[in-house]
């Protein structure tokens, strides 16, 4: 059975966690602990700039000794964003997320951001699909399988 984003959106939802570009990355990093997310997504207006992790704020403030409460989020938001499409698989996201190397996905439906998947949504997805299949396989060796 081959998940798409999709079905991941319609069960977590389309919101997605933001912030401006001249924010201050102690804002940001406040915005992303009180949302227990990971990533925020860099928008001026209701366009994508960037997108700022964990990974940015560790390696480009923490270890260059900058300070979160005047650095701008813009000075260390990651530029190359990679989106997919309400139509790609979840198997598609998680091999451009191992490729890539990140944990976070906006998701683009012609140009208009609709969502965010994380690598934690698609393992959820990825184990609820197995459990279905373990379920048939155990009801068909049963001989309890409707059919």
């Amino acid at each position: 059975m081959t998940r798409l984003v999709s079905s991941i959106l319609e069960r977590k939802g389309h919101d997605v966690h933001r912030i401006e570009p001249d924010a201050t990355v102690f804002d940001a990093i406040g915005k992303m602990v009180r949302h227990n997310a990971g990533s925020l997504l860099v928008m001026d207006g209701d366009r994508i700039v960037g997108i700022l992790t964990e990974r940015d704020y560790l390696r480009r403030v923490a270890l260059e000794g900058r300070s979160s409460r005047t650095t701008p989020v813009r000075e260390i938001m990651t530029l190359d964003i990679v989106y997919v499409s309400p139509r790609h698989s979840v198997e598609d996201c998680m091999a451009i997320m191992t490729e890539r190397r990140i944990r976070h996905l906006p998701v683009l439906d012609e140009g208009r951001l609709v969502g965010l998947v994380s690598q934690g949504d698609l393992v959820k997805q990825l184990a609820a699909d197995r459990q279905v299949e373990i379920d048939v396989l155990r009801d068909y060796i049963a001989g309890s399988y409707p059919g």
